[in-house]
């Protein structure tokens, strides 16, 4: 992989060179690579074959946690998130200690080691949110829940210039893998304001089906915003909002 230099750049394929556009600028990159077929069937890639189907297990897997936490996302997610939430369901995978490699999946690997996956880079909720929080997977009720105690906002959340109020959100999720179906409830605090006065205890319940038996998930986070003429907009269209997974429950 190289990148191109000059005042033009390329788009497309001259010869065994391609050209092509990312988010790290105009690359190019020489054609090859091993017939498809040959993968698919010579024992020589086994390995590659076991590694692949994991991979595609883990997008899949993914793609449904992504699905599942949508009405959060929308605000709060930056753009390589699909391929870092994507590397950290094969390190799910390969925790399977059980299943043949090639076969071990998220059902039979730790799903808790998503606790702490944070949807935004750009804004973390470990490094914005100081305020103590209790968030609680309770699997025989189907209670996925969040409290915070009173806390003043501009000593407890780190936001980012221009903010004017903020509001907390939540989620929980109960996901089938393997079915990729999935049960989900969010809540969300009133807009308040950023500053000094304090907030009253915040409590927030997210309910799924009682008595699961599938991995359930607990994602907290804040919306920034900034009042203009008394209006609330979304501050920089939410692109510092973090979002995180804060409690997980495998089973």
């Amino acid at each position: 992989m190289a990148r191109q230099k000059g005042i033009i750049k390329l788009k497309g394929t001259i010869g065994d060179i391609t050209f092509y556009k990312t988010k790290d600028g105009h690359l190019a990159r020489e054609k090859g690579g091993i017939d498809a077929s040959r993968i698919k069937s010579d024992p020589a890639f086994q390995r590659t074959r076991e590694n692949g189907a994991e991979f595609g297990r883990a997008g899949k897997a993914g793609k449904i946690l992504r699905t599942a936490m949508r009405s959060l996302l929308l605000n709060s997610a930056d753009s390589r998130m699909v391929s870092r939430l994507t590397q950290a369901m094969i390190k799910v995978i390969q925790a399977d200690v059980t299943s043949e490699r090639g076969l071990r999946n998220v059902i039979d690997g730790e799903a808790e080691l998503l606790s702490g996956f944070e949807f935004n880079i750009r804004g973390k909720l470990g490094t914005s949110l100081f305020a103590p929080y209790v968030g609680v997977i309770d699997r025989g009720s189907g209670v996925i829940s969040v409290d915070l105690d009173s806390f003043v906002p501009s000593n407890m959340i780190a936001a980012p210039g221009g903010t004017t109020h903020f509001k907390i959100i939540s989620a929980g999720a109960e996901i089938d893998f393997e079915a990729e179906t999935f049960t989900e409830a969010h809540s969300e605090s009133d807009i308040l304001p950023w500053g000094q006065t304090a907030t009253a205890v915040i409590n927030q319940v997210n309910t799924v089906t009682p008595g699961s038996t599938k991995p359930l998930f607990l994602a907290l986070g804040l919306e920034f915003y900034q009042e203009v003429n008394g209006q609330m907009y979304a501050l920089k269209n939410g692109a510092y909002n973090p979002l995180a997974l804060v409690s997980v429950s495998g089973l």
